[in-house]
């Protein structure tokens, strides 16, 4: 799911059509027609047997069954639209709603774990069920989703001999202790207990990783142990599938590098089956700077046909790809890193603030002629606000604030970001890490690759430039002074740990090692963690904030009061003017914005507003713009 669809590159090759003439060969009686009974959970009072594999086709309950799901990440959209996005998948024409189970959402801190608010799954599944939809869930523990380290939590990274997605004692010890969480609260949700969960995801393409080949058996047997009956699948592309199936076990495919020989594989080792995309995708996520990635309708249309054609399952990758709040989004790195945008509109069916799309009304229509689509479910569009532009009032440097933070980790050296000795031990997993410390001259300062991801430079809270990924050195002025040192300040932001590939046991942020003025390694830092939490956004400090004059270089924290005189509607952040930060509402961070786009404006939902005067703080790195716009449409760039 976090590679672009290859549907829409023209080197690659479906070869759809020749997956039929590979079936036909496998057997003479494959049915071409779509003729299934409309099941929903509703209609399965007294039930006698789940999602079943017969010969070429699903059966549920004993009736042929197709698979016609939709993926929706529960936490990339607020809990108060969870119904109405349920409901558009239905309405479309989808059957089963599909969706991923964040790891480091729900154990951010070893051994603390969360299932409320936003993150309360079982509600999630409960409103799923009521607007009958089936549900197919991937519990991870990985689960990839464009997740900073695909959905793992950074604190495994803790551990220097961590071989993440393997069998090694640290890795599965700790997942052991998550599927105790996790694995009991859904248990009673699934098909034979009278819950909508007709089938479970083990792990998610391990066949592109394969670092060991007990790992995918030993997920296996932690989700039978702990009492998941319904049917279990692997999905892997199709240059991957087999190393990533397991026996006894659906293997499903995700459309990518998919040729003839890929069925030919997955009926060699699978017989005669179902075939079930359980990605499809016809676009992808957008990351900073570069431009948008748009998808092809027409291309888009034809795959889906002849899928149905062909009598296929699928899933729409994203049907609703919502937000990364916060700082939830991961990376990808081939040649470049690059980091995802705040939006993950993904292309989807619907946007990401939940509108209809010109796709969804197409499928819909079309699914209308194939399959029974209730459109009376349909929700009707929900009207944006724009509110009045809001001028900030009062900020507050960074130097200024740091004397209230908890106090300075003393190091000789740089400690990277997962290693800090804070959250009771877990490591810091997001934000800003500031490292300080003394120099006597100026020179030539050389990160050696070991910035990661990107480093503002100040001499004496003065700004002197940045190292990244692409800039591994800076001159740092000579100071003329009766001064006999100076102060180093380096601030590092995590701009997202990638999410997935062979490289993802070393990504750790911050400073990963020395740091270097005219080749010898500093020494001596005072470091301070920015995790920028709810908690340190909510500090209360009045009698710090300053009336703000006309011109204030960041990094700094910019205080400004949105009034809302209604009921509050969704409305999307306009920051024209400023360079790069991060955006905080009553205290709930929207996540990144930056210039360099492509994105342009930020989702800001309804629910997180409220009658009256609303909090906006913008954390700004470089220069703050002249004011907070706000506008009724969004603006993801060209």
């Amino acid at each position: 799911a976090s590679m672009r669809a290859f549907l829409v590159r023209p080197e690659c090759i479906l070869c759809l059509s020749s997956a039929l003439s590979v079936m036909a060969q496998l057997a003479d009686n494959f049915s071409l027609r779509i003729n299934q009974v409309h099941l929903t959970p509703s209609h399965l009072k007294h039930r006698t047997e789940g999602l079943k594999v017969k010969g070429s086709n699903f059966t549920l309950d004993g009736f042929p069954f197709l698979i016609v799901a939709g993926t929706i990440h529960y936490f990339r959209v607020p809990r108060e639209y969870w119904r109405d996005r349920l409901l558009k998948l239905k309405a479309g024409g989808f059957n089963t709603v599909t969706t991923h189970v964040p790891w480091n959402l729900h154990e951010p801190m070893k051994g603390q774990f969360y299932f409320a608010k936003n993150l309360d799954l079982k509600v999630f599944i409960f409103t799923a069920s009521e607007v009958g939809l089936w549900v197919i869930l991937c519990p991870g523990p990985y689960v990839g989703g464009d997740l900073d380290l695909g959905g793992l939590p950074s604190w495994l990274l803790r551990d220097p001999r961590m071989k993440l997605r393997t069998t090694y004692k640290g890795f599965t010890k700790a997942v052991n202790l998550y599927f105790d969480q996790l694995i009991p609260r859904i248990a009673s949700l699934q098909y034979h207990k009278g819950g909508p969960i007709i089938a479970v995801q083990i792990e998610n393409e391990y066949g592109s990783y394969y670092k060991d080949k007990k790992y995918m058996k030993y997920i296996k047997k932690a989700l039978v142990e702990r009492k998941i009956e319904v049917l279990l699948m692997t999905a892997d592309d199709g240059q991957e599938v087999t190393k990533g199936h397991l026996k006894n076990v659906l293997a499903t495919l995700h459309m990518k590098n998919i040729y003839k020989e890929t069925y030919r594989k997955l009926f060699s080792f699978q017989g005669l089956s179902p075939v079930l995309m359980t990605v499809y995708t016809a676009s992808s996520f957008d990351t900073w700077g570069l431009i948008r990635r748009t998808l092809d309708l027409h291309m888009l249309l034809k795959d889906v046909r002849e899928m149905f054609t062909l009598r296929f399952s699928l899933n729409f990758y994203m049907f609703h790809g919502g937000t990364n709040f916060g700082f939830m989004g991961g990376a990808m790195s081939s040649k470049n890193y690059v980091s995802v945008v705040t939006s993950y509109d993904y292309g989807a069916l619907l946007t990401e603030d939940g509108d209809y799309t010109p796709e969804y009304l197409t499928f819909q229509e079309y699914f209308s002629s194939v399959l029974v689509v209730p459109t009376h479910l349909q929700p009707e569009r929900k009207p944006k606000a724009v509110y009045n532009t809001v001028i900030p009032s009062h900020y507050l440097s960074l130097w200024d604030i740091l004397p209230y933070l908890e106090e300075p980790i003393q190091s000789v050296k740089p400690i990277c970001m997962e290693e800090l000795p804070v959250n009771q031990g877990s490591g810091q997993s997001t934000g800003y890490t500031l490292y300080a410390t003394s120099i006597t001259t100026g020179g030539i300062l050389t990160s050696r690759g070991n910035v990661q991801d990107r480093a503002q430079v100040f001499l004496d809270e003065k700004y002197v430039g940045v190292l990244d990924h692409s800039t591994d050195h800076l001159t740092l002025p000579f100071k003329n002074s009766y001064r006999n040192y100076w102060t180093l300040s380096i601030l590092v932001e995590n701009q997202g740990r990638i999410a997935y590939g062979q490289n993802i046991n070393k990504e750790r942020k911050g400073l990963t090692g020395n740091i270097y003025l005219n080749n010898s390694p500093l020494r001596g830092f005072k470091i301070f963690s920015l995790e920028m939490k709810a908690n340190f956004i909510q500090r209360g400090l009045p009698n710090l904030w300053k009336p703000l004059p006309n011109q204030v270089s960041g990094p700094a924290f910019f205080l400004g009061f949105l009034r809302v005189d209604h009921t509050p509607r969704d409305t999307f952040i306009k920051l024209k003017g400023w360079k790069k930060g991060v955006i905080f509402i009553n205290g709930q961070n929207l996540g990144r914005y930056w210039e360099i786009g492509p994105q342009e404006t930020f989702y800001l939902p309804g629910p997180w507003l409220h009658p009256g005067k609303n909090e906006i703080i913008v954390f700004e790195e470089m220069k703050a713009g002249p004011d907070i716009q706000f506008t009724n449409i969004s603006h993801l760039g060209m």
